[in-house]
Parts: C-alpha cells; structure tokens; sequence
C-alpha cells in the first residue's frame, strides 16, 4: 500500500509547485491501489492551503473541497488514543523533540496501514523520526 504525506497533497493541488506532475502521479498511483493517509493529513492540508501567500493561498472552501475529495479517495488512518500516546513515548525515547512529533504520528499511521512506500517531500525528517522505515520513505 502506498501511503502520501500531506506535503505530496499540497504540492499536487498547486500548479505553481515544479513538483506538482510528479506529486500527481504519485497520488493516482497510490489511489488506484487503495492509498492511504493520516487523518492528521486532513486537517493539514487545510491549514497549509488556506495561509499559503498570496497569491498561491487558497480560499476555505477551494481547500475543504480538496479535503473532502483527499477522505474520500484514500484510506485515512486514525490512531488509538493509545497508539498516538506510545507514538509520543516512542518519539521521547529517541531524545526527539519539537514540530517532527506531527512526522511521527504521520508515520505510526503508515505503520498502522502496513504502507510499503510512503511519500513524502520531508524524506530527511521522515527517515530521522522512523529509521526503521527509511527504506520505504521516498520522494514522488
């Protein structure tokens, strides 16, 4: 199963972005073959397409649509209030700290999803928080 990070979202809904055509084969690839994605993604993609500069910035309801169309194309995995806890324990652990908890919880969803690639245009964050993963963590 493919899983794609928020970043490949973003990038493939802008045409602007010179990674859109390789985002947007990534993303059909992945839908196709029953893709999926973390819920956080969803929330995410929102919140990045709606303060985006000008003039790239999207209104509230251009970025809900490309929300809704993202739930309704790929798996979206939630985790437990467990999972997300032991996902924070584990990220401690590692002496890890700061924003790249959002890339872990990202990532214990495409562990969650048995995902054997994920995409993702952070690959360096991804393969820090999940070494173990770094394998299947690639660019589109």
């Amino acid at each position: 199963m493919n899983f794609v990070d928020t970043s490949v979202i973003v990038a493939a809904s802008q045409p602007y972005d010179p990674r859109q055509p390789a985002c947007l084969d990534r993303l059909a690839v992945a839908d196709a073959r029953g893709g999926a994605c973390a819920i956080h993604t969803l929330s995410e993609i929102f919140a990045v397409l709606t303060r985006l500069p000008l003039p790239y910035r999207l209104p509230a309801d251009a970025a809900l649509q490309i929300v809704k169309h993202t739930s309704k194309r790929f798996n979206v995995i939630a985790l437990t209030p467990a999972e997300h806890m032991a996902t924070i324990e584990r990220f401690v652990a590692e002496g890890l700290t700061g924003a790249m908890i959002y890339d872990a919880l990202i990532l214990s969803c495409a562990r969650k999803a048995n995902a054997t690639r994920i995409y993702t245009l952070n690959p360096r964050h991804f393969k820090q928080v999940a070494p173990d993963l770094a394998a299947r963590i690639h660019e589109p």
